[in-house]
């Protein structure tokens, strides 16, 4: 008997279910036959079924399945028909008492006060003492060992095929060269022996096959029962720590080391595991920790083994494993295990990524990538502060991670013998453009063409993990369990669940946002090209930066109808000047389509309304590709200097081509009689350039007409009556001799005087004209309304992108306030929503947008 029972709570259960599942009634439904070529177990109705449906299913080998021996089967319906075992149990425990085999479970219901005192042990112990009382039985053989032999011989173990053919050609020899005699050779075949005489070459007897059978299956059954009473890992069993809804199922620390059943002062490590679902991580941990034990539940099933977060303490490694529920699995918050599964890597030391890919997988570099930054970033303050009093950095604290990966059909990586691995996994982290903050990364590969999978070099990768203690060091159970509960109480409560879809709705709708509340359009792509404008189902806040706010007539609201409203500093049939005069005195203005002026901010002298009672108001969106304003146009000023620019432009007009001859006729009014008249001037006097666009010029000594180039100079000329003020002249009169003061001058001083008088009028007008276009460049930037895009930003076209310069002027859209070459503007249009009441500039874009105007 064992010196310690232990109850496990794993019975097994000699029942075997159909594994087909093809027409089966129930979920378990038990299974009465196994074929050889389908491999399975099934049921009767999939066994007549499946093999039924093609002529090749009919001839499988299939085989009814026996039930096991009654002897390794619970035995408690031996003590009352009404007791059973329903599960039918394999035996576990064997009470001296009772005489009579027991699963754990009708063990413990069974052996309850009085018979709690019952002797039991291991049932494979009393099955093992049974083999071996039988092994150490003699056999009596049914035949003499010799043909002379006359006694009733014991053997103590049973004859061998190789010696019963040996003795048998000895015999034959001895016969050909001796005739055996009649009687006693007779006598001799009613024995069975392979010791007899005369026995038949050709055939063994009986009883050596059977004793030799039996003796070779007492064998394997007594190696099969050997129980290592110093295996460390009998009775080692895991636990749930956290279930699914993140809620740690172990009250204290206390009861945490209770549960690994390890000593409190212990100082051991911790290796969890992660992977997507049915990729083998409680098997792999079961065979690398615990010797190929059950410890982690395993299942053939389609639902997940593992919900929640287990562990077990391996004893003989000083490690705390835990086996997490795996990735990609069914759950109902996928955000919330992600959660779960970070808070186990926070406690980790070594992190095992397990995958049976044929390749490695995005998920595997997102799932690194997405908990390794999560990990620096909840958990940056403990690793400064740990960093600081190790002397190391933070990276040297992270867990290291180990990547697992078996094959079947493709190799694994670096087995080619040009970069390694660990170089490759690296890089493909750059390519993604995904930064992975675990430092330490080790890769083990193997290639498994025939299960079983090999774990030797996987063990031996581990092994080197757990010495070294260079980075993160041991440390008791209790800090381990601390750790996990403040991390579990700090990060809790509810998580938002993710949206999924395989086609989600960004890839066909339109990618903008509104810039102030950041909802997304809901219609689809390219949906401008249809005139559509942007629309969603949310609704907008307002923001000063882009003054969202609309104002609507509030009659033509009531009314049903929708009359957008825009401050402004007139009428529409005021003119720039009369709409400046009013601004002044009454403000802003408000005018709707169809109710007129609704409103104005100075009306009275006092008691005027707030603008929201006259409006109803509503905060729009504001698109990327629309009005980065929506009120606030200010053009009052801007309207002022379009003003001065008319007045500047009908101003300089007096020279242009249609009035040029009109101010020819006046300037031959009030010239002196020596100067040539302007009519009959064509061509420069000196160097012949046509003068028909150029300005004419008259040289005040000689008289004659000249280009501006060669009468640039300018000299006194009191003999033509000019005085002393130094006039225009020409290359040559301002070379050659002055002419006498006598009277014979030919420009009277009546003459000279309206000429001058001329002059000074026409450089007051051209002085009136510079002087306007100086201070409109000046005010200009001062006067842009609030969505006119500044100048200095504008670098080219907004419509052909075509860079501005010297060459190139900027103008303004009037409706999207964008910078614009005048061949792209060569509209005009009111803007009533930006407060331009008459046709003003519009560039391509907006013409076509009737949204915008």
């Amino acid at each position: 008997m064992a010196a310690v029972l232990r109850k496990n709570s794993r019975t097994r259960s000699s029942k075997r279910y159909c594994k087909e599942k093809f027409c089966c009634k129930t979920e378990n439904t038990e299974a009465f036959y196994h074929c050889e070529d389908c491999g399975t177990d099934q049921c009767s109705e999939c066994d007549e079924t499946i093999h039924k449906i093609s002529v090749k299913f009919e001839f499988h080998d299939r085989r009814k399945l026996d039930p096991p021996p009654s002897e390794e089967l619970c035995q408690i319906d031996k003590i009352q028909n009404l007791l059973v075992c329903e599960e039918e149990n394999y035996a576990d425990l064997r009470c001296e008492v009772c005489a009579l085999n027991f699963c754990f479970s009708c063990f413990d219901d069974y052996h309850k006060g009085n018979r709690k005192t019952h002797r039991k042990t291991f049932f494979k112990e009393f099955r093992q003492r049974e083999l071996q009382k039988q092994f150490n039985n003699p056999i009596k053989p049914s035949s003499p060992l010799q043909s002379n032999d006359d006694s009733l011989t014991y053997m103590s173990c049973p004859q061998l095929l190789d010696q019963v053919i040996d003795i048998d050609l000895q015999l034959t020899e001895h016969s050909e060269a001796q005739p055996a005699d009649t009687t006693q050779t007779e006598s001799m075949n009613s024995f069975s022996s392979a010791q007899s005489d005369h026995s038949q070459h050709s055939s063994i007897p009986d009883i050596c096959l059977s004793a030799g059978n039996e003796m070779s299956s007492l064998e394997a059954q007594l190696a099969e029962s050997i129980i290592d009473l110093n295996d460390p890992y009998d009775n080692v069993k895991s636990f749930m720590l956290i279930n699914d809804q993140e809620v740690i199922q172990i009250g204290d620390e206390d009861e945490f080391i209770k549960k690994l059943d390890c000593d409190s002062n212990e100082h051991v490590k911790v290796v969890s595991i992660f992977g997507n679902t049915g990729d083998g991580k409680s098997f792999t941990l079961n065979h690398t920790f615990f010797g190929g034990k059950e410890v982690f539940k395993t299942s053939s099933h389609q639902s997940s083994c593992t919900v929640g977060v287990w562990a077990a303490f391996d004893p003989k490694e000083k490690v705390i494993v835990i086996d997490t529920e795996g990735l990609l699995g069914i759950t109902s918050n996928q955000n919330q295990r992600m959660r779960l599964l970070l808070k186990i890597l926070g406690i980790s030391d070594i992190i095992i990524y397990r995958t049976r890919a044929e390749r490695l997988h995005n998920d595997m570099y997102q799932f690194l990538c997405e908990s390794s930054s999560a990990y620096t970033k909840h958990f940056s303050d403990e690793l400064e502060a740990t960093a600081k009093r190790c002397n190391k950095g933070v990276g040297d604290l992270t867990p290291a991670v180990i990547i697992f990966q078996e094959t079947v059909n493709t190799n694994v990586l670096g087995s080619s013998g040009t970069d390694s691995a660990e170089k490759f996994i690296w890089n493909t982290f750059r390519q993604l453009e995904c930064p992975m903050h675990f430092k330490d990364l080790t890769y083990v590969g193997i290639r498994t063409g025939r299960p079983p999978t090999d774990f030797t070099q996987f063990q031996r990768t581990m092994s080197q993990h757990l010495q070294d203690k260079s980075n993160r060091a041991a440390r008791q159970p209790a800090i381990v369990y601390k750790t996990l509960k403040n991390l579990n109480d700090k990060f809790n409560g509810e998580v938002e669940k993710p949206l999924y879809g395989t086609f989600p709705d960004q890839l066909f709708s339109c990618s903008m946002k509104c810039l102030s509340c950041g909802e997304g359009c809901t219609r689809s792509m390219n949906h401008d090209t249809d005139s559509k404008a942007h629309e969603t189902d949310k609704r907008c806040k307002y923001q000063h930066q882009f003054e969202n706010k609309v104002f609507l007539c509030k009659s033509c609201y009531l009314s049903g109808k929708e009359h957008v409203v825009i401050p402004k500093t007139s009428e529409s049939r005021d003119s720039a000047w009369s709409g400046l005069i009013k601004y002044v005195w009454a403000g802003e203005v408000l005018e709707c389509p169809s109710c007129g002026v609704i409103f104005r901010s100075r009306q009275n002298w006092y008691g005027n309304k707030e603008v929201e009672e006259i409006v109803h108001t509503e905060i729009r969106h504001v698109w990327p590709d629309g009005y980065k304003m929506l009120q606030g146009t200010n053009n009052a000023a801007r309207k002022v200097i379009d003003g001065f620019h008319y007045i500047a432009d009908s101003i300089t007009s007096v020279g242009s081509k249609p009035t040029k001859m009109i101010s020819d006729w006046m300037n031959d009014r009030i010239a002196p009689e020596y100067w040539v008249p302007n009519s009959q001037i064509s061509h420069c006097h000196q160097c012949s350039k046509e003068l028909e666009t150029e300005q004419k010029h008259h040289c005040r000594a000689c008289g004659k007409g000249f280009c501006d180039d060669c009468s640039s100079h300018r000299r006194r000329v009191p003999e033509r009556g000019w005085g002393e003020m130094e006039v225009r002249v020409c290359d040559k009169c301002y070379g050659g001799k002055k002419m006498s003061d006598s009277n014979d001058s030919t420009g009277s001083n009546s003459q000279v005087t309206a000429r001058k008088v001329g002059e000074v009028v026409t450089s007051a007008i051209s002085v009136a004209a510079s002087t306007l276009n100086y201070p409109i460049d000046m005010i200009k930037d001062t006067a842009r309304p609030g969505y006119w895009t500044p100048d200095e930003q504008i670098k080219a076209c907004y419509v052909c992108e075509e860079l501005f310069g010297p060459k190139l002027r900027i103008h303004h859209c009037r409706a999207c306030g964008q910078g614009v070459c005048e061949s792209c503007s060569p509209n005009k249009r009111p803007v009533p929503l930006r407060g331009w009441d008459y046709p003003v500039r519009i560039c391509r874009k907006c013409i076509n947008k009737p949204d915008r105007l």
